[in-house]
């Protein structure tokens, strides 16, 4: 299943393609040899900045330089700025003089609000007004006030967080001193000390340190998520030149290099200082994000600053991001306002007739005014808008907001989101995107931090045929449960470190097995750790969480790596220190997955140890060795297990074997052309015939509840593709643990997809272009056989099958200019047009979204993030990306949601995300729970505002026939203005923050609940229609049945209360009480506060409505309130009431039993786990008490385990140099002893 490339043409799998990520500046730039290079030839891993690499310069010490008029830039007419960047950062929106004018503007940008706006100026017009000013103005006022308030909290924040990291305080070299300064006030060019455990405030070149050589090393969680640390080194000339004040302000160096860009493993440019040039790299850069670590004083100068550092270029574009929900619902009020023109204007035309026919001629209802018909006509249109413009009602917006606001503060509050171990709670970092949590389809995660720990674990071993780790005692007896070992004995041990096979320790103990002696000897010899001796504590520093794992594993078996020299390992053998001769130090690289070390023994034997992956150590194996075949099966079991493995073997090497090796081995050193392949032309010859000890297991520690979750997720049809920067093993081996990839899958890499997409190309191209451009036809799927399928793709691959945009976009503008022919051969690889291209992304995307899982790896920032807008894209899909470091904000902004995970060092994520919470497991509640909830909360709803206005509204519709078409409200002005704020209001908005169909427990048990949020069920057109049908049945029966009671009806005292203001009461109180029992039925999770609001708003309605009818308010405002007496003169009447109870009985009956009917004959699947709440919760508390921990296990012999190794070049080229170690001339006295060159982190 794991093949080998069948393509040797194609990308190499190991490196990271960063030739997406070009600056604009070399957009627009093209070199003579790029035109002549052959159509066709792509090689992503080459990088082109030769137009941008001379365009930037710094000078050091020298402010003014930079703002000289070559270096400024127009920033608006003849208003220029310098192109440098402060270093201030600026997330924020608003300040204190743009925030009214700035945040009304985008308030009114939505068209809801600017609807609202325009109403308000109809109804100050007095001849179309025919609702007082303040009905629209106080719900708008209201409206825009409550979210200015939460835009102004929103961006307070912000506010805060850019106060908090641009006031951090760093010191920086002013008038020849150091002087401390605040992170805002450095620019381009200064001189900065930073201090150990310090941030690094802007992308600075490295001077010199306080460690030998200037090296410098950095942790660079809050880019990557990886915690293990990275070295960087200072020039020799300026470690040598630049270590005291003094030498560092006469500084005046002057660096070129590229202009700022977003690719954070590049850097290039020259120093020019005292008429000499040096190179300088990314080796010699400090990135802002990044931490000192193990340096007590480092100095710099600052190249970019602000805006223009890596890890700012990075984030990508903050977009604004919208629901579904949303932009459903904008369609919804368009629709809406499309009904209420075409209603105005009939109503219009029907009183332009009526005033002609009947108007005119009655003299009793002459208004003095001399407007004809058609006048009339037009201004009752404008009236009817205005009547009728509750069917969009303002609070509509108030109430969603509310509502989105509670979901986000019970988030926050969940506390099985909240992670103890590190005090971090979930938190919402927005309010609008809800009820998107409860439609996703696909999730991008990263991998190192997100779903993995970053932490490295000895797990098991096998040496010579025996294999160790499972829980043991002493004497050998296996257990099924066992405690770890006590290491009281090691005085030297981490106590950390946990290991359950008691039998082991006895054995080198009693030092009685020679090959575990030499297993755990080979460990603390073997490998490129850096160790450092902290109060009396040693503390390793590895250049991958691997190497750190076994060096302390043999530290806990009682091999203590103690330090090193350039040419010398000092280690602890059981209580015995022991100093061996570094003859060679044979780096890992990813090509030959192995390290070798060639050591003098105390004794004088020469041997040479090595470690590596299985598939490269059994090819270099003796025909004499042992353990082969058992140690394979061992490998095979750890394989089964997901853990990581290493083979471990040694060869004693003769005096004159070693001698004429190391004469190939020094001249293959000092090769001008191709040194990387001499050496490992060399290493080749003394990597043989070598005898095998045994293998490590290591176990990648995933975050607990890793596998179930995901498994979880895949229940609800939601796909999850894993997006890194690892190398392919590493991320295919997680895959397995995590239960992403099965053994029932057929897994395809890169070159197979190419090959299938190509077909797929050439059989597109031999299509008729008429036939291929014309109706779609649906596409045949890629993978014909039955059973599941998994891709693995490299970011090389990637670009290669999609067509890395930028390169091929340079290629075809050249073509467009005629520097080269356009491709003719089919097989030519290049897209004929921009339509082919769109279609092979297209073809992609439906092939990746066939498989059921998918891991894209090596990849850039840039590339995880257009993986997400191509889904987006083309599937149309509901997406969320989730990650922990800066690598990954760039997907984050993309996707739809985007999640940080939260309490780890690299905090750069967090702040760019939508939600954030310390575990990638609490996604399962996230969705499943609070996202379904949420979708379902707000469609219900808003299916009823819905109902509830268009039931209000379309009474006055009807009435309209019987008043002439004279926009003539039904109601009382009164009524009309609180009957969205205070008489239905409160229901529906408890419903929308509380009610649940089934409770969190049983929508974790049953995830296919989630698949009505996916498909849109719940809230879509037909749902708005069966609304507007359901509130005009509604309206019809509120309006025509007391119109009937009141015609030719007669009072019990004799009089007919056949008047306008009683039906008008009636009407009102029938609309009250069906809306608030209507919301009663779709109610499925009932409170006391629920039944408080649908009793409560039924009191407040009468309680409202006897005080604005009474005599005592009339007297003091006789204009405003009208309807003196109307409301107790009204419902004294005994019939008057049977009439209000039959209105709302015809109401409600039809939806009972359509409900009833739906729920008995055609239930949903939340209805039947609702009728089987209780079996099926009986069940869950059984099987908590029967629940027992169980190992992951898969059972498929051919899958190999991913080797334990970093994903770079280790630290021998340090260490074999002396580079590390080597203390300068002028150094302080009393170190030339002290050879432990890494201090603490």
């Amino acid at each position: 299943m794991n093949r080998q490339r069948v393509d040797s043409q194609g990308p190499d799998d190991e490196v990271m393609p960063y030739s997406d990520d070009e600056t604009d500046d070399e957009l627009g730039q093209s070199t003579d040899g790029e035109a002549e290079e052959p159509a066709g030839v792509s090689d992503p891993t080459v990088v082109q900045a030769k137009a941008s690499e001379v365009g930037w310069k710094v000078k050091a010490n020298d402010r003014p330089y930079h703002q000289l008029p070559e270096f400024q830039k127009k920033v608006f007419l003849c208003i220029k700025k310098s192109r440098y960047s402060g270093n201030s950062i600026k997330t924020y929106k608003y300040n204190v003089i743009t925030f009214i004018p700035l945040n009304l503007y985008e308030q009114l940008r939505r068209v809801a609000n600017l609807y609202f706006l325009a109403l308000l100026i109809l109804q100050i017009i007095p001849d179309i007004s025919t609702l007082p000013w303040y009905t629209t103005l106080i719900p708008l006022v209201v409206v825009l006030g409550i979210t200015a308030i939460k835009d102004l909290v929103d961006d307070l924040a912000r506010h805060r967080m850019d106060k908090e990291i641009n006031n951090r305080k760093c010191l920086v070299l002013q008038n020849g001193r150091f002087q401390e300064s605040k992170w805002m006030n450095i620019q381009v060019g200064d001189v900065v000390r930073i201090k150990k455990n310090e941030f690094i405030p802007a992308d600075i070149l490295l001077l010199s340190s306080s460690n030998p050589n200037s090296l410098c090393y950095v942790e660079t969680a809050e880019l990557d998520g990886e915690t293990n640390l990275k070295f960087k080194m200072g020039l020799r000339v300026t470690d040598e030149r630049l270590q005291n004040e003094h030498q560092l302000a006469d500084f005046d160096g002057l660096i070129e290099c590229e202009e700022p860009n977003n690719r954070l493993d590049k850097f290039t440019g020259t120093l020019l200082w005292n008429r000499e040039r040096y190179p300088l790299d990314l080796d010699n850069m400090l990135l802002r994000g990044c931490k000192i670590r193990n340096t007590e004083e480092t100095h710099g100068v600052v190249i970019f600053a602000g805006a223009d550092t890596k890890i700012m270029r990075n984030g990508g574009k903050t977009r604004f991001k919208r629901t579904k929900i949303d932009e459903l619902m904008n369609y919804m009020v368009y629709t809406i306002f499309v009904l209420l023109i075409l209603v105005a204007a009939g109503l219009a035309i029907g009183h332009t007739f009526w005033y002609e026919e009947i108007g005119s001629n009655a003299w009793y209802l002459y208004d003095g005014k001399q407007h004809d018909a058609s006048y009339r006509g037009f201004l009752s249109f404008w009236g009817y808008i205005i009547v009728l413009n509750t069917m969009v009602p303002i609070s509509l917006y108030v109430s969603v907001e509310v509502i989105r606001l509670g979901q986000s503060k019970f988030i926050n509050w969940d506390l099985q989101m909240y992670f103890k171990e590190k005090d971090t709670p979930a938190k919402a970092r927005t309010t609008t995107l809800n009820e998107q949590l409860g439609q996703i389809q696909y999730i991008f995660s990263d991998k190192t931090g997100t779903l993995t720990q970053n932490i490295m674990q000895f797990k098991k071993c096998t040496i010579a045929g025996r294999t160790y780790g499972d829980p043991t005692t002493a004497q050998g007896v296996t257990l099924d449960r066992g405690r770890p070992v006590d290491w009281s004995w090691n005085q030297d041990a981490d106590r950390k470190f946990q290991f359950m096979d008691h039998s082991l320790v006895a054995f080198v103990r009693s030092k009685k097995d020679k090959e575990a002696l030499e297993f755990f000897k080979l460990l603390s010899l073997c490998h490129t750790v850096m160790v450092d001796n902290k109060d009396g504590e040693l503390v390793y520093q590895a250049a991958s969480p691997d190497e750190g794992a076994l060096v302390t594993a043999a530290r806990n078996f009682g091999f203590v790596f103690l330090s090193r020299t350039q040419d010398t390992i000092t280690i602890r053998e059981m209580d015995q220190e022991a100093t061996y001769e570094m003859l060679a130090l044979l780096d890992f690289n990813s090509d030959r997955k192995r390290m070798s070390i060639i050591l003098r023994f105390p004794d004088g034997r020469i041997r040479l140890y090595c470690k590596g992956a299985d598939t490269v150590i059994y090819e270099r194996l003796s025909p004499n060795s042992k353990y082969k075949e058992i140690t394979q099966t061992a490998l095979d079991s750890f394989a089964n297990e997901t853990l990581r493995t290493l083979c471990l073997c040694y060869k004693d090497i003769s005096i004159d074997e070693y001698e004429a090796w190391s004469r190939k081995h020094k001249d293959a050193q000092v090769t001008m052309s191709d040194r990387d392949e001499a050496l490992d032309r060399v290493y080749e010859q003394i990597e043989n015939n070598l005898l095998l000890i045994g293998a490590t297991a290591i176990e990648d520690k995933l975050q607990e509840g890793v596998p179930e979750t995901i498994a979880k997720l895949a229940k609800a049809d939601i796909k999850i593709w894993v997006l890194t920067g690892d190398k392919k093993e590493t991320a295919e081996n997680i895959g397995y643990s995590c239960a992403l990839l099965t053994d029932d899958m057929q897994i395809h890499y890169g070159e197979d997809v190419n090959e299938k997409l190509s077909i797929r190309q050439a059989n597109r191209r031999n299509e008729p272009p008429t036939y291929r451009r014309g109706k779609k036809k649906p596409a045949d799927p890629f993978f014909n056989t039955p059973g599941k399928n998994a891709l693995i793709i490299t970011g090389g691959w990637l670009n290669e099958i999609l067509y890395e945009k930028k390169k091929k976009r340079r290629r075809l503008h050249l073509r467009r200019l005629g520097k080269r022919p356009p491709p003719s051969n089919p097989q030519d690889g290049q897209p004929m047009n921009d339509w082919e291209k769109e279609m092979r992304q297209i073809d992609f995307v439906d092939m990746a979204c066939e498989c059921e899982a998918v891991i894209c790896c090596r990849v850039t920032p840039k590339q995880k993030a257009n993986v997400v807008s191509l889904v987006k894209k083309y599937k149309k899909a509901v997406t969320l990306s989730i990650g922990d470091g800066a690598n990954d904000v760039n997907m984050i902004k993309t996707a739809d949601i985007g999640v940080g995970i939260s309490g780890q060092e690299g905090m750069q994520a967090v702040m760019s995300s939508d939600y954030a919470f310390a575990q990638f497991r609490y996604l399962e509640r996230l969705l499943l729970v609070h996202g379904r909830w949420s979708y379902i909360r707000m469609c219900k709803f808003l299916r009823y505002f819905f109902f509830k206005n268009f039931a209000f509204t379309l009474v006055h519709f009807w009435y309209s026939f019987f008043s002439g078409y004279s926009s003539q409200v039904a109601y009382e002005d009164w009524f009309i203005t609180l009957y969205n704020l205070c008489y239905s209001s409160l229901p529906v908005l408890l419903v929308g923050l509380l009610d649940q169909d089934v409770n969190d427990k049983l929508s974790l048990k049953f995830p296919k609940l989630y698949l009505l949020g996916q498909q849109g069920l719940l809230f879509n057109y037909r749902n708005f229609f069966i609304s507007l049908f359901h509130g005009i049945f509604v309206s019809l029966i509120i309006f025509f049945i007391p119109y009937g009671a009141f015609l030719q009806t007669m009072g019990q005292d004799g009089e007919a209360p056949s008047d306008y203001q009683s039906f008008a009461v009636i009407m009102a109180s029938s609309l009250v009480f069906t809306v608030n029992l209507q919301i009663s039925l779709d109610t499925s999770y009932w409170t006391f506060v629920n039944c408080f609001a649908v009793l409560g708003s039924i009191a407040i309605y009468f309680g409202i409505m006897f005080d604005i009818h009474s005599a005592g308010i009339h007297v003091l405002f006789p204009s405003a309130f009208t309807f003196t007496g109307a409301a107790s003169n009204a419902l004294r009447q005994p019939y008057l009431w049977l009439t209000i109870i039959l209105t709302v009985g015809i109401s409600l009956l039809p939806i009972i039993c359509i409900q009833f009917l739906h729920k008995t004959i055609w239930p949903s699947v939340g209805d039947k786990v609702q009728r089987n709440r209780k079996k099926y919760e009986m069940e869950m508390e059984e099987e908590e008490k029967k629940k027992k921990p169980s190992a992951f296990q898969r059972g498929r012999r051919s899958r190999r385990s991913a080797y334990a190794f970093s994903h770079s070049q280790g630290y021998a080229d340090l260490i074999a140099t002396g580079r590390s170690i080597r203390r300068r001339p002028q150094s302080r006295g009393g170190a030339q002893d002290n050879t432990r060159e890494a201090e603490n982190i």
